[in-house]
């Protein structure tokens, strides 16, 4: 599924296409879908959809609702809804999303944050490690 190479990514063709041979750099700002098949290096803002195209060289600070990633990406990511990896993407950075997939084969190198768990689910987790700790002999 992931291997072909007409993977319909999204529900819709995206409105901008840089393709392979076109190389950019700077500030890009959209709505809607923008998809990247060629170099880009800079910045990325936009509450739209962004897909990094099989082949793409991505260098950049994002901030983006969904993101989906084929190619290699460099940088930071912070995704308002959703990130996605798909073979043979290559990331690496930092990234922050509530949502992540990373497709079988997909590589990522670097940190991720999901959001921080309710202040209920950190004293329970405190409960147990404490619980834990003294009911084990030392």
């Amino acid at each position: 599924m992931f291997g072909e190479k007409n993977l319909k990514l999204v529900d819709e063709e995206p409105q901008t296409l840089l393709d392979k041979d076109a190389e950019f750099e700077g500030k890009l700002t959209f709505e809607g879908s923008v998809q990247i098949n060629g170099k880009f290096q800079g910045e990325i803002f936009s509450s739209g959809v962004l897909i990094i195209g099989e082949g793409a060289e991505v260098d950049a600070r994002v901030e983006i609702d969904t993101i989906i990633i084929q190619g290699k990406f460099t940088g930071k990511i912070k995704a308002k809804r959703r990130i996605e990896m798909h073979p043979p993407a290559l990331v690496k950075g930092d990234i922050s999303s509530p949502g992540l997939v990373i497709g079988e084969g997909a590589i990522f190198e670097g940190n991720c944050s999901m959001g921080k768990p309710s202040e209920g689910l950190v004293f329970e987790l405190a409960q147990n490690e404490r619980s834990q700790s003294a009911s084990s002999p030392e």
